[in-house]
């Protein structure tokens, strides 16, 4: 994944005479898991900053809709800075309560998008760098990712899956299911959660692996139906974004749209 880039950096003994590699110490295990848990903590803060700062600048509570979530998903996949967005979304309310006429009230972040698309360049220009958190990094608990990959496991079990000739969608629902339960088991029997950037890489090798023999055994129809609803959602934004960004988005859109029809979970562990 893209927002998990960063990783623990390993020492190497340049002048030191070969000897067998050193076990690590619990200190050492303790900086990586330090180092894994804090690159998973930007990423879900990426998504509830955005969240939270668009409703506030509404001035009242929205559920974020499937468009928004895949929009923020485009963003992060396109290393667009956290204050890159939140000042985009200043600018396009800014502009838009200097409107004589407000008979709309905004309700979607592709409203948006033009202006964090020209923050992002503007910060670019001013080599500004990526935002600094504010908010109080979420920790993780082994009993609670323990639980939330049971639970994934069964919700994958009992979801009802389309096929196709040649295509098998079960099997590899049964197959991710099983992989989730020994992953359950194993998270479980730590005290403090190890490698969780390996455990969410995983995780989305799972969900893309899942999605893709869907997308393969779903009709035609279904597909075209999901696309014409995306279409038609990304209508009034066309003129606001690039084409890279509309397709990667109707691409976002549909993914989310059929994972939440045929009931199947997302695995990232930002759904926990």
């Amino acid at each position: 994944m893209n927002s998990l880039r960063s990783r623990a950096c390993e020492s190497c003994g340049r002048g030191i005479p070969a000897r067998s590699p050193r076990t690590p110490s619990n200190r050492d295990q303790a900086l990586r898991r330090n180092l894994d848990s804090k690159a998973l903590q930007k990423y879900f803060n990426y998504f509830t900053e955005i969240e939270e700062h668009f409703q506030r600048r509404r001035g009242s509570l929205l559920i974020l809709s499937t468009l928004d979530w895949a929009l923020i998903e485009t963003w992060k996949d396109a290393g667009i800075p956290l204050e890159a967005v939140l000042r985009g979304i200043d600018a396009a309310f800014d502009r838009y309560d200097q409107r004589p006429s407000k008979s709309k009230k905004v309700n979607s972040l592709a409203y948006c998008a033009q202006e964090v698309l020209t923050a992002a360049e503007d910060m670019k220009e001013a080599a500004l760098g990526s935002a600094s958190e504010t908010k109080p990094e979420r920790g993780f608990d082994s009993a609670e990712i323990s639980k939330f990959l049971r639970n994934s496991a069964e919700a994958l079990k009992a979801a009802r899956l389309p096929s196709a000739p040649g295509v098998a969608p079960e099997v590899i629902a049964r197959e991710a299911a099983a992989t989730l339960h020994t992953l359950a088991e194993d998270v479980a029997s730590q005290p403090v959660p190890a490698r969780l950037e390996d455990l969410e890489r995983r995780l989305t090798v799972l969900e893309d692996k899942l999605f893709s023999v869907l997308l393969a055994a779903v009709p035609d129809n279904e597909t075209i139906a999901v696309r014409a609803q995306a279409d038609r959602e990304l209508a009034p934004y066309r003129s606001r974004m690039p084409s890279a960004q509309l397709e990667q988005l109707q691409k976002q859109f549909i993914r989310k749209k059929l994972l939440e029809k045929y009931k199947l979970p997302r695995l990232s562990l930002f759904y926990m």
